[in-house]
C-alpha cells in the first residue's frame, strides 16, 4: 500500500509561508510517482516474493530519509515516543506487504479504489482508541463509505477476486498507522515519523529477506527494482514538501488522485479498467472521504479553540 491515501497528514510545528497552489502540485506529482511505484510492484510480483518487493520499495524511502538527514541533520530522529514510532513502522511494513500480495491478483485500479476505505477506518478507530468525538455527519459518511466499498467488492457474487479482502486488511493496518500518526502529532514532526517508519519497516523486512530472496536474472528485473525504489523515494519527498508548504486540509484530498493515476497505469500497462460498478463505488468512497477529511479539519479546529 502506498503511503497514501495515504501519507501521514500531520500538523507542522514550525510556521511556514503557505503556498497551497504549489503544495497541490507537489502532492499531485507525489501521487503520480506512488501509483507508478505500485505499477512496478505489480509487474514484479510475477518474478519475486512480495517481501522482497516491499523491501526494495522501503529501501527507496530509506534513501529519501538519508537525504533528509543530510539536509537537516540528526535532529529529525529526535522523538518523544520511540515505542509508538516502532509500532507505526511495523504496521507500515505489514500494510505494504499485504497490499502487494493482493495486487498480484487484483487489477491495480480496483486495488487502489478499495484501499480508500482506510479513512473511514480511521474515523472508527479514532472514536474507539483515541476517544475522539464523532458527530452524526461523520458517522453518516462512514456508513455511506461502507456502502461504496460493498459496491466495489460485491461479496458473494464472485465478480471480484477474493484477494480484495487482503486489501481491506491492509487498509486496516494503514488506518492504525494513521491513528498513531495523530497520537504522535502532538510531540513529533512529520519528517521524524516518516524517518522512523522507513527505518523500522526496512529493519523488520530484512529479517525474513534471506529466506525469500531471488536474485534478479536480467537487466529488466534489476531496472524495475531500482526504479521502484527511486519512485517511492521521490514520492515520499514530494509529499513531505507538499505538507511543508501548504495546509494539510488543502492537500489531503489531492491524495485521491491516486485512483486516476492507478487506473491510468492499470489500463496502459495491464489493459485493465475498473467496471462501472467499481467506478460508482470509488466515486462514493472519494466523495465521502473528502467530506470526512473536511469534518476532521472542522473538529480539529474546534479542539484547538477549546484548548486555548
Amino acid at each position: 500500500m502506498t503511503t497514501g491515501p495515504m501519507s501521514p497528514v500531520l500538523p507542522q510545528k514550525i510556521p511556514r509561508k503557505i503556498d497551497n497552489k504549489r503544495g497541490i502540485l507537489l502532492m499531485l506529482a507525489g501521487m503520480f510517482l506512488f501509483a507508478a511505484a505500485d505499477m512496478h510492484a505489480k509487474l514484479l510480483t510475477a518474478s519475486f516474493n512480495p517481501l522482497q518487493i516491499v523491501w526494495c520499495r522501503q529501501l527507496g524511502l530509506v534513501c529519501g530519509v538519508l537525504i533528509l538527514l543530510f539536509l537537516r541533520g540528526r535532529a529529525i530522529l529526535k522523538t518523544n515516543n520511540l515505542k509508538m514510532q516502532v509500532t507505526r513502522g511495523a504496521f507500515a511494513a505489514t500494510s505494504a506487504t499485504l497490499f502487494i500480495v493482493a495486487v498480484a491478483f487484483v487489477p491495480l485500479g480496483d486495488a487502489v479504489a478499495v484501499s480508500f476505505v482506510a479513512p473511514f477506518m480511521v474515523t472508527l478507530l479514532g472514536a474507539w482508541l483515541l476517544k475522539e468525538k464523532v458527530g452524526i455527519r461523520r458517522w453518516s459518511a462512514v456508513v455511506v463509505g461502507f456502502v461504496g466499498m460493498l459496491i466495489i467488492v460485491r461479496p458473494g457474487t464472485g465478480v471480484v477476486h477474493p484477494a480484495v479482502g487482503i486489501i481491506v486488511v491492509a487498509a486496516l493496518f494503514f488506518a492504525l498507522r494513521q491513528i498513531i500518526s495523530r497520537y504522535l502529532s502532538d510531540s513529533d514532526r512529520t519528517e521524524t515519523t516518516i524517518a522512523y517508519t522507513a527505518i523500522v519497516s526496512i529493519c523488520l523486512l530484512t529479517i525474513p529477506l534471506p529466506f525469500v530472496w531471488i536474485m534478479p536474472s536480467n537487466w529488466t528485473q534489476i531496472g524495475l527494482l531500482v526504479s521502484l525504489s527511486m519512485l517511492a523515494a521521490g514520492g515520499e519527498l514530494l509529499v513531505i514538501k507538499a505538507l511543508e508548504c501548504a495546509q494539510a486540509v488543502v492537500v489531503a484530498p489531492v491524495q485521491y488522485s491516486l485512483l486516476i493515476w492507478g487506473t491510468f497505469y492499470g489500463y496502459w500497462i495491464f489493459g485493465q479498467l475498473p467496471d462501472r460498478w467499481t467506478w460508482l463505488g470509488a466515486l462514493i468512497l472519494v466523495a465521502t472521504g473528502i467530506y470526512t477529511l473536511h469534518r476532521d479539519s472542522v473538529a480539529g479546529k474546534a479542539r484547538t479553540k477549546t484548548g486555548q
